[in-house]
Order: C-alpha cells, then sequence, then structure tokens
C-alpha cells in the first residue's frame, strides 16, 4: 500500500510546532515521518528527551518514524549495531543508513527483537543491496529510500533514479523517495535550495512531483522533506489518488454533456500501440458507437490539449485523445479542454496501457 509522509527536525523548531505538524499531517492521512539524528546539535540529554517525546507522540497518531543515523551515530552513543536498544527507546520504528556498512551489519540489524525496519540508501547505484541480500537479512525489515539534495542541480537525473529504482522493486524491497514543498523553509543543513530526490522536480508544484514518483511504479512511499508544508499542501496531497494517476485539466464552457461524461467518468488507458502524437483513449467510441458527435472548437491542437473526435472521423467518433505535439486541425477534431500547465509535465509519464483519470478543476 502506497503511503505519503513528512519530515521533521527537532533540532530546527520548536517541540510544539513539530508535534502540532505531525499532527496536520496525520489529519490527511500521512503515515510516514523521516527525522534527522545525523544533524543533531546542542545539549544531547536535553535533545534526546524532547525527541523522544516527539517520537512517542507521533506513534500515538499511527505514525511510524524512521531516522536517519551514520556510523558517527552509533560512536558517539556507544551503540553496537547487534543491540538497537536505544533506538527502540527513543520510539522510532526504524532507523536509515545514511552511509551503510558492509552488509553483514546490517543483515544482522534486520533481525533486532524490536521489529526496528533498517532502511538503506537506495541512490548510491552500487552492488550494495545486493551485498546485504548475500548475507541473508530479514527481508521483512529491509527498506530502502532515497537520498534528497538540497543543493540545486545535485539531485538525481531520472535515468539514474529510475536505475536504482528498479534493482531495490526487483527485489519486493519497500521503497521511498523525497518531493519539496514550495512553501517550506528549511531541512536538516543550513541549505536549502528545496529539498527533492529528482533534480527535474525542483521547481514543480508538489502534486505533480508525488504524482510523478508514484506513476513510475517503482516508489511505494513519497514523503515531504521540507519543513513546513502548508496545509494545502498536506491536504492535496492526501486527497490524491495514490494508485491511479489523475491529470487535473480544464474543461472548456459549452462542452455537451456526453462528452464531459466522457472526459471525467471514465477510467481511461492509454493504446498500447502507442502515437507520438497523441495518447489515445478508445474505450468510449465503443461504449457510444451510434451517438452523433457534433465537431466544435476545431481550432489548431497544442500539446496538453484534450480532444474528443467528432463523428465526421466515423468509426473514431467518441475517442478521447490527449495531444503531445501541436498538431494542425482537420476541422473534425473538438477541443474540449487542456491539461493544467504544470502537469503537461506528466503526459510523456504514460506508457502503453496506463490507466488514468481525468479531474476538472476550475
Amino acid at each position: 500500500m502506497r503511503k505519503l509522509g513528512v519530515s521533521i527536525y527537532p533540532q530546527n523548531a520548536s517541540k510544539e510546532e513539530n508535534m502540532n505538524y505531525l499532527e496536520l499531517a496525520a489529519k490527511y492521512g500521512f503515515s510516514k515521518v523521516f527525522t534527522c539524528l545525523i544533524s543533531m546539535k546542542g545539549n544531547k540529554d536535553n535533545f534526546i528527551r524532547d525527541f523522544s517525546e516527539i517520537m512517542n507522540y507521533a506513534k500515538t497518531l499511527g505514525m511510524e518514524v524512521i531516522a536517519d543515523v551514520s556510523p558517527s551515530v552509533f560512536h558517539d552513543f556507544n551503540i553496537d549495531y547487534k543491540d538497537l536498544k536505544f533506538f527502540h527507546e527513543l520510539g522510532l520504528g526504524g532507523i536509515r543508513l545514511d552511509l551503510g556498512f558492509t552488509g553483514l551489519e546490517e543483515s544482522i540489524m534486520t533481525f533486532n527483537p524490536y521489529g526496528l525496519k533498517i532502511e538503506v540508501n537506495m541512490s548510491n547505484g552500487t552492488k550494495y543491496i545486493d551485498n546485504i541480500l548475500s548475507y541473508v537479512p530479514n527481508k521483512d525489515n529491509l527498506v530502502g529510500c532515497h537520498n534528497f539534495y538540497p543543493h540545486r542541480y545535485t539531485g538525481l537525473s531520472r535515468d539514474h533514479f529510475m536505475k536504482c529504482s528498479r534493482t531495490y522493486k526487483q527485489y519486493g524491497i519497500e521503497t521511498a523517495a523525497f518531493i519539496s514543498s514550495e512553501n517550506a523553509v528549511f531541512g536538516p543543513w543550513p541549505l536549502n535550495e528545496g529539498l527533492c530526490t529528482l533534480e527535474e522536480h525542483r521547481e514543480l508544484p508538489i502534486e505533480v512531483q508525488a504524482k510523478d514518483l508514484f506513476n513510475t511504479g517503482l516508489i511505494d512511499n513519497v514523503i515531504i522533506a521540507n519543513c513546513f508544508a502548508s496545509e494545502e499542501e498536506l491536504r492535496i496531497l492526501g486527497e490524491m489518488n495514490k494508485d491511479l494517476l489523475s491529470l487535473n485539466i480544464h474543461i472548456y464552457e459549452n462542452v455537451p454533456e456526453l462528452e464531459r461524461k466522457i472526459i471525467l467518468d471514465e477510467v481511461h488507458f492509454n493504446r498500447g500501440d502507442v502515437s507520438e502524437y497523441m495518447i489515445r483513449s478508445t474505450q468510449s467510441r465503443v461504449k457510444y458507437t451510434g451517438h452523433h458527435f457534433e465537431a466544435f472548437n476545431t481550432r489548431d491542437i497544442e500539446r496538453g490539449d484534450v480532444l474528443i473526435e467528432s463523428s465526421l472521423y466515423d468509426r473514431y467518433a467518441g475517442e478521447l485523445q490527449i495531444a503531445l505535439k501541436p498538431m494542425k486541425n482537420s476541422g473534425k477534431t473538438s477541443v474540449v479542454g487542456r491539461v493544467c500547465e504544470e502537469e503537461i509535465y506528466l503526459l510523456d509519464k504514460i506508457g502503453p496501457w496506463q490507466k488514468f483519470i481525468i479531474i476538472e478543476r476550475d
């Protein structure tokens, strides 16, 4: 089951601010929390006291918290990888190994008696996960998560992201990646130019980032990396269909009722014999065979336009299409709406037989 998460950084906000944020996120269905022990600063005892209180509050909200750690954290708190009681007593549901060990240690940690998840770094593109698996870990407690990148232009390329993610998914390992809020102002480190996994997401609306990650079919959990996302962002993500891609569109005035029904009431899919010019959803032309579709608004076609073929196209009448390229209109194709500009980015990510729904936006 796909899940949404938020991040908190107790060293950079008050205990009350963090707890209020978790409560708000839980209200909108968020169930995962990322935090960071690597960037801990100040008095250790005070930090741990407040940190533990926040973690246990998250648990009362039904949220699972995973904290980023490194070998230095193990050293600072005198923790042996064979005994993870310290992290359990903090109220954590797991630890993320930003820097790993040799593979043997990770495999041993997955058998901890507390059921803590051992989350490993997915972004390096090495044989790291293969090495861990060679030591026969408890795969039920082994999960993966990509990095986020606060410095502009340092995020992952799409090709590298897809390659790394496929490696984990082929082993059946739960995966996660990060998106960035445009309203948030801080992360764990002083530099903050957005906190996303994919560099191409850095300037995109948060909903588009999340849709894209889920739509790859390779990411199970999507986490907002920076603080604090707005309530509107949390609401939008919470209401989003995490299992089926939805495209937000503007429908033009005076579109007939049946055409509106075709747009909004159908689960669409892109034909398997794909065109480079358009996404074709053809079931409506079968369903409404015999209906006369008038041609209207037959202007030339731009990328992102939503189209329905008129009866002038005979056997294509009633077919819904979304333009991937500019095209000359023959005068037989009705332009019924347009994908919201920020979501046109998603069109190239819809593959053969890909299912999607369309939602009307004002």
